[in-house]
């Protein structure tokens, strides 16, 4: 990969880049969603694509590349079409996580963070998709998969290599490629954010166990309400 953007390339980044900055009333404050900006060109975030950033920030590079090594949903290194992540936190790994991560591990000839030789896809070990009532969870490009077994993740990505139509448990009918949800999470809407199903079973079977019972989360100020002053010194 180039170590620097066409003049093309860099045309069209600066403004997006310009658009992203006007977002927020520091600059600097930015950085975030540019990183994605640049990740949603080149699919990782390139040196080329740290220089970038910092120069749109009036930032150093050593400074852009602290963010970017520090957040795991910036990669450093070129990331599959499909990128999968496997929760194996503690519900995910009672219920298998850790076995479906190490059987497309071995299914695909990849290590953690790895791409398959062809591209398409790439399998990442994740602390928590934040899904822990459809455990154990896969996503694809951040989308959810529920409810997997090792088979069900082998087949899985075995269809996103032969480009079969694959669509995810809840959110839009058909997966975006890596670059792109990159692109969604700089800040650009692909406008099919209300697709498909948005909440799945346990979690609306407890909104309704919620509202039989008359449970409600407290008022503020309430004894035991959170009060937003509990990350201050004494």
């Amino acid at each position: 990969m180039s170590s620097t953007f066409t003049d093309e390339v860099r045309g069209r980044l600066e403004v997006d880049a310009k658009e992203v900055v006007a977002r927020y009333p520091r600059e600097r404050s930015a950085l975030l969603p540019l990183l994605h900006l640049v990740q949603a060109e080149e699919g990782y975030v390139s040196q080329a694509g740290i220089r970038f950033c910092a120069e749109q920030l009036g930032l150093t590079t050593a400074e852009v590349t602290a963010v970017a090594t520090f957040y795991t949903m910036y990669k450093r290194r070129p990331t599959g079409e499909y990128h999968v992540g496997v929760c194996t936190n503690t519900l995910c790994a009672v219920m298998g996580g850790d076995e479906i991560l190490a059987g497309l591990k071995e299914h695909l000839g990849v290590g953690n963070d790895e791409a398959t030789e062809d591209g398409r896809v790439s399998v990442e070990h994740v602390e928590c998709n934040a899904a822990c009532d459809f455990a154990p969870v896969v996503m694809v490009n951040w989308e959810f998969f529920d409810n997997q077994t090792p088979e069900s993740a082998k087949r899985l990505v075995d269809d996103l290599r032969l480009g079969e139509d694959v669509r995810p448990t809840r959110g839009p009918e058909r997966l975006c490629t890596f670059k792109e949800a990159s692109r969604l999470l700089a800040g650009f809407s692909d406008g099919r954010a209300d697709e498909g199903t948005q909440a799945g079973e346990p979690s609306l079977q407890g909104l309704r166990l919620a509202r039989e019972r008359g449970w409600s989360a407290p008022e503020p100020g309430a004894a035991g309400a959170p009060t937003g002053d509990e990350g201050s010194a004494t």
